[in-house]
């Protein structure tokens, strides 16, 4: 498995120690180094990442704001010198913190700690199916089955080819169950299952009867996704 990383650090020195450990780390491909946290939300609408190397304290759009900022999150392995960021950053799912400086042995261990969760992910994937809470129950869904998702308010609509289910899982929970090959959020209300797109007209989605907008801040993103796996020119 390779995950594909960036780094997000205005200091100079800290980019090019991390550069060096990613290095050596077979697992890791460094895709890119934006020493701006708002350079580095933009390259992520456009491109698939697994992994971001984030510092808090920037000028100008903070860490922080990148984190409240994203809509499909990667993993995230905050880099700072201050400790008082560390519980922040933990309120906002990130795997690991490292405090500067830190040695390369605990930078490994962080590494460790998104491969076997991203290994974990991927092996759920390889299922070919999920397992989704609605009321009190827990039922099992076929990822062959999904056509779409729908987002109503606090719950999100999983539409199938023989039911619906309500569920009260959150946009970024459910993306991380599905398979980043088969299905693609491109609205704020809506994650489409890609092989059960019938057509695509003025950046709307044609699947069974309904109708789906592609937004203008997924749009990007989306298209980038369908040309990576070869389906568009």
């Amino acid at each position: 498995m390779t995950i594909n990383c960036i780094i997000i650090e205005d200091e100079p020195l800290a980019q090019t120690k991390l550069s060096g450990y990613i290095e050596q780390v077979d697992v890791l491909l460094l895709k890119g180094v934006f020493d701006s946290a708002i350079d580095g939300l933009n390259f992520l609408k456009t491109s698939q990442i697994d992994l971001v190397f984030l510092d808090i304290r920037m000028k100008g759009f903070s860490g922080i704001q990148f984190l409240e900022s994203l809509q499909n999150k990667p993993k995230i392995i905050v880099t700072s010198a201050y400790d008082e960021y560390a519980v922040k950053g933990y309120e906002h799912d990130v795997t690991d913190f490292l405090l500067k400086p830190f040695a390369l042995d605990r930078f490994i261990k962080a590494v460790d700690r998104v491969y076997n969760e991203l290994d974990s992910s991927r092996s759920t994937h390889d299922n070919g199916f999920i397992f989704i809470k609605v009321e009190n129950r827990i039922v099992r869904v076929e990822f062959d089955k999904i056509l779409y998702v729908e987002g109503m308010k606090d719950y999100l609509k999983i539409v199938t080819s023989d039911k619906n289910l309500m569920t009260l899982q959150s946009f970024s929970s459910l993306l991380e169950l599905l398979p980043k090959n088969r299905f693609s959020r491109v609205h704020n209300s809506y994650i489409v299952s890609i092989d059960k797109i019938e057509s695509i007209e003025k950046n709307r989605i044609k699947i069974k009867d309904q109708v789906i907008k592609i937004s203008e801040s997924y749009r990007d993103k989306f298209y980038q996704e369908l040309k990576d796996q070869k389906i568009l020119k």
